[in-house]
Parts: structure tokens; sequence; C-alpha cells
């Protein structure tokens, strides 16, 4: 490839510098040329031609101080591989943008469009179709289009490595369905008693797996003992007298009987509208369409893994860009500092919307996150042993519809490391948990979270336990409101959710000013230390929170050495019993002698609950170590108005005579 000059580059430089201000190159993917000067009448015409020309910019000195905006012009940008920034493309303190110009949508896509729809003649194929889904049923040859990488399904879920997800058909903006029984929304039962368990096959009770001898890579997907706990395994045999299914894993926890369970990749389940199928053999897509109309719309199939890699580079920011149709993840930033996505729409990825490790002072900001076959945002950064904070942030975003395959423990924003924060985001639609925190120092604050753990049970809406040295973390200001929805995953009559689960004797962590309503539990304190629920507000929870002494009954052999939890381990792992530690948080220091399985230090105070029966649920054991006073429940708080969803307090409210102060309702949410 020509590229300009030197002489060029250092005149095109110098003039954005004598006018104070960023240097400005212009891509177009329909009139752009690689080898075009990079000016808004000569664009160039991708972003690898972009990135070239910034390398030369680099190596020629002419990077001018106030930095570079790469403006993108309306199209889309297909990327068969991810784009990679790195140390190349590092330009230290000068700020580096990849904008969408005058606001136009900027795909970023990981696909390729399928087209040559035909209908299905194949006599050997429609036999094992239903025939009432015949007639609606499409194909499209992929090879014969030049796609001959279709990836592969992989075992997924509870306690499995995250993988790239195989190739998937995206329709007009959406996920479709891989072709799978019983239908979407529907799942069969394993036979048997809940009782008994076997490693690795399960019963089932219909017929319908008869139907299924001539499928090659046939998976099951379900809930296997626990209903926190999924995984997808790969059938290797069907037993049509026994009725038994075998698998070639072992689902989480081994097979139970009475557990939901769902097959997919079967060409003979092909019998919904969305409902698609590849033949990894012949490569033949084949497809009923969302509205059982020709495949006229946008139908894409996923390629490249990650779409977009900053890897040790700073000051690197993507803002208003449309990223899809990827295996993997999104963005993944690892390392530097200042690199935020921004203002951008990312959908249908097979990971993570965005991944964000080792850095600092980086995040997402003002995006929409959907339809991710993980989570949505993955934050770490920040040094556990020095206590030094990350500063990584997701701000302002929304979150949905996320966990398309892996249902469990791949939150909204899985936050770890030190002093990270999630806040005005809006995090909903989901299987399990929205925020899923590990470590010390984050904030998480004034976010709106509804209908999540959806599909689960014993969960939360956030959730973090099982180690006594992630401490100093505060949840605050967050509207949580109708969590869980799963039919039967019930405890008492209502569903097995919390807003806030501090779980197995999780410790150190501040619950202020939350309001909670409709979320089952509000707050579960699992036998947990130094935690502090304080001026939260509690309508229709049962009950409002809930305190128990695990550590001292069922749980105490896992906080032994080796005893499951690792929490001698975890504590062991930092210098708890030392500055920082021992000075930021006094009572860690001498855990060890102070029976640590047992709650202590806990307060409950300043705390309103409306309609929570026995709002207020401590076990025995654990009500010597904790502290309770000044709560409301049992008068009317007096709020704004409850009936449209505006819990702010009246002035008069008996409330603020007892300590409890104002919660800016109005700041929670995306701004």
């Amino acid at each position: 490839m020509k590229l300009p000059s030197l002489l060029s580059l250092a005149a095109f430089a110098l003039c954005a510098a004598a006018h104070g201000a960023p240097l400005a190159l212009y891509v177009s993917p329909q009139q752009g040329n690689d080898s075009a000067t990079g000016n808004v009448k000569a664009p160039l015409a991708t972003l690898a031609g972009a990135q070239n020309r910034l390398r030369a910019l680099k190596l020629a000195k002419q990077l001018p101080k106030e930095g570079v905006t790469v403006w993108l012009k309306g199209g889309e940008y297909p990327l068969k591989e991810t784009w990679k920034l790195g140390a190349e493309d590092d330009a230290g303190a000068i700020p580096i943008t990849y904008a969408a110009y005058q606001g136009k949508t900027v795909r970023v896509t990981g696909g390729q469009r399928v087209a040559h729809w035909t209908r299905v003649t194949d006599a050997a194929i429609l036999s094992r179709i239903d025939p009432a889904a015949r007639p609606h049923i499409w194909q499209a040859d992929l090879k014969a289009q030049g796609i001959t990488d279709f990836g592969a399904l992989t075992t997924r879920g509870f306690g499995r490595a995250e993988t790239h997800a195989g190739l998937e058909l995206f329709y007009d903006d959406a996920p479709m369905t891989l072709a799978r029984w019983p239908n979407e929304g529907s799942w069969a039962m394993t036979g048997g008693k809940e009782s008994e368990n076997a490693e690795d096959h399960f019963r089932y009770t219909d017929d319908r797996p008869a139907r299924w001898a001539k499928a090659e890579d046939a998976w099951v997907h379900g809930y296997w003992t626990f209903d926190w706990a999924d995984t997808y395994e790969q059938i290797q045999t069907i037993d049509t007298q026994k009725k038994e299914i075998t698998t070639v894993g072992k689902g989480a926890f081994g097979y139970s009987g009475g557990r939901r369970w769902y097959a997919l990749n079967l060409l003979e389940e092909l019998d919904a509208p969305g409902e698609w199928y590849l033949d990894r053999k012949t490569g033949i897509l084949y497809f009923w369409t969302p509205k059982g109309d020709t495949p006229h719309g946008r139908a894409v199939v996923s390629l490249a893994g990650d779409l977009i890699s900053l890897n040790q580079v700073s000051n690197v920011t993507l803002r208003g860009l449309t990223l899809e149709d990827c295996r993997g993840s999104a963005v993944t930033i690892s390392g530097g500092a200042r690199n935020v996505a921004e203002d951008c729409v990312i959908r249908d990825c097979g990971n993570h919307g965005a991944e964000i490790s080792d850095a600092v002072d980086s995040g997402v900001r003002g995006c929409r996150i959907t339809e991710t076959g993980d989570g949505g945002v993955v934050l770490s950064g920040g040094d556990r042993k020095t206590l030094a904070p990350g500063r990584n942030f997701v701000e302002n975003c929304r979150i949905s519809r996320y966990s398309r395959w892996s249902r469990t423990y791949r939150a909204g924003v899985v936050v770890s490391g030190v002093g990270n924060r999630v806040a005005h985001c809006l995090i909903s639609d989901a299987p399990h948990n929205a925020i899923l925190l590990s470590g010390n120092d984050h904030v998480i604050e004034y976010n709106e979270i509804h209908h999540v753990c959806q599909e689960t049970g014993d969960s939360g809406a956030f959730y973090m336990g099982r180690d006594w040295t992630m401490r100093g973390d505060i949840v605050r200001f967050n509207y949580f409101h109708d969590i869980g929805g799963a039919k039967g995953l019930q405890v008492g009559g209502v569903n097995d959710v919390q807003a806030i689960y501090l779980d197995d004797t999780a410790a150190g962590a501040t619950i202020f000013g939350n309001i909670c309503v409709r979320a089952g539990r509000g707050v579960l304190v699992g036998g947990g230390r130094d935690n502090i629920v304080d001026n939260n507000i509690f309508v229709d929870c049962r009950p409002a929170i809930s305190l128990d002494d695990r550590g001292l009954g069922w749980a105490a052999k896992y906080l032994e050495p080796g005893g499951g939890w690792n929490m001698q381990e975890n504590l062991a792992a930092v210098p708890y019993n030392q500055p920082p530690y021992s000075t930021r948080y006094p009572h860690l220091a001498n855990l060890l002698q102070d029976n640590p399985a047992a709650p202590k230090y806990d307060t409950i105070r300043h705390n309103i609950a409306v309609r929570c029966p026995n709002w207020l649920d401590v076990s025995e054991k654990a009500k010597p170590g904790v502290a309770v006073e000044s709560n409301l429940a049992d008068a009317d708080p007096l709020f704004v108005d409850e009936k449209h969803g505006d819990y702010r307090l009246k002035a008069n409210s008996p409330a603020f005579a007892l300590g409890f102060q104002k919660i800016a309702f109005e700041r929670i949410g995306p701004k």
C-alpha cells in the first residue's frame, strides 16, 4: 500500500497544530482509499488504514499534542478478525479518538451477511423436519459464500471456562434461537426424584428424544441440580428403552431428578419462527424467519472473535460506534490508562460487551449493551496487595438481555480488584445477577436494577461472598425492583431471590440508601460480620432484612482450612494483619482470634419497611453480634407518590425523627 510521504504527513499534522486543535483524519468505507491523504474530501477506507496512518505519524514524531480524532463516516466496517491496538499504537499522553462522524451510524461488525436463500428441497433433510414446519424453512450455502470457519459448540455455564461462541445467526440485529426442544420459554424436566443424582446421565420423561437418532452434534442445557448452576453438555448416547441421555461431560453437580433442561442444535427441532440450524459438514444454514416470511432482512453470521482489543495503550476513546456480531467480546482493554468506550451501542456478542482488566481510569460510559452471550461488562483493576485503586468505571450505561448462553454468574457488570465504580446504570432483563462483586473499596451507586434473577433461585441482583478480606465495598442509592420471577423457585411462597446478597460470611460492606421494592428478600446477610445496613427503604419484601448464623452451623466446615470455600486461603493471600489492611479494616487483623465463624459487628439502623411481613429475620445465634436501632416498620413513612413509584419522603415523614436521611431518588439511573 502506498502511503503519503513523511513530508506530507508532517504538513498535515502541522496544519492542525497551528490551529491548536486535534488532527482530524477521515475514513469512509464506501468512498475511501487507504492511500488517500485522509482529509474530509479524500478519506481513508478502513480502520486498519487509519491505524497505519497514525503509526506513520508517530514514527515521524508528528502526532500533535492536542491529539487526533479519526472521524468514521457512516457505513459498515467489517472485521473478520480482531482489530488490535498495541504498544505500536500507544501515543502516551496524546489522546486518540475514533468517533462516528456527524452522528451517523457506524457499524463495526464481526460478521458477514448471508445471501442467496432458497427453499429446502432435499428429501433426506425434509424427512427430519416436522411436516408443519417444512414450508417455512429456508436454506443458504455458507461455504459457497466463502464462510468455512463455523466454530464449535462447547460446554459453557457454571464452573466452565469462558470460550468464544461458535457461529451464531443474527437477524435484523437480534440473535436467533438455535433449534431446540422444548421451544424457547419452556423446559422439560428430568425424570426421577430430586434426591437421586447421577454423574453422567439423566432420565427423561417424554418420547421426543427418540426423534434425534440421526443428530450428530446434539446438546443439552439445564439446571441439573441447583437453581444457580447451569451447564451445556454434549449428548453422547440416547437410550430410548431406558429413557436415558448420557453426556460427554458431567453436568454441574451431577444430574438430579425433577430439574429443568432442554435439548438444542437439532435439525429435527427446527419448528418455530426465529429458529435456525447449521449443518457443519455441508455448510448449509437452515432458518425459519421470525415472521415466517422470506429472509429479506439483515441476516448476519458471526465470524470474528473479540472485535476490538486495546492492549497496553493509553488515552484511546471509542465514541458513538455500533459494535456487533462477534463470537467473543466487543471491546477488550488490557492495561494502560484512560481508555474509554463512550456512547456506543454494543450488541450481539458471543461473550461480553466489554472486558477491562489491569487498567487504570478506564471504562465504559453512556453505552447501550444488549444481547450478549455472557455478561455485560467485566471490570477489574487495582492491586489487592496494596489496596491501590483502579478507578475504572461503568457509568450511565443501559445493560439488558445478557447471559444468552451462560445463564449464571455472568452478570450485567462483574467487578473485581480494588476501587472501581458502577454508577447511574440501568441493568435489566436477565436470568441471574445484575452486579457480581469481589474485591475491596468498590462503589456501586445510583443504579436502577429490575427484572433480573428471572430464571434462578438462591440468587441476588447484587451478589458478593466467601471472602473475609473483601471489605470496604459500598452499595448506595440504588433502586432495586421486581427482582426474580422464575416459577417454582420459591421458599415459603416467596421467590428465593434478594436485591442484595452478602453470601457465605461476606464482610465489611456498607448498604446505604437503597430502595428495594418487590425484590424477594431485600437484604440477606449470610453470616458475615462488619456489615452496615443503614437508611434503606423496603417495600413488599419478605423479609426486608435477613441475617443468619450459617458459619456457626451448616457452613462451619467450609470455613476451615481446605474447607471448600477457601476462606483461610484467601485470608493468607493478602497481608490482612499488616497495613494497609490492618489500618483500613481494624477488625480483620485479629479475625482468627475472634471466633471468625460468628456474625459480629453488624449494624441495622434507620431502615424503613412497608408491607414486609416479619420485616427483620435474625437467627438466634446472630442476635448478640448485631445492633438494631431506629428503624421504622410499624408506621406509614409518607411516600410522595408510591402509586407512581416515587419513594421520596414527605417533609413530615416520621422516619426523619429517627435519623433517616433523604435519598436523592431523582439522581438514580442513567443521566
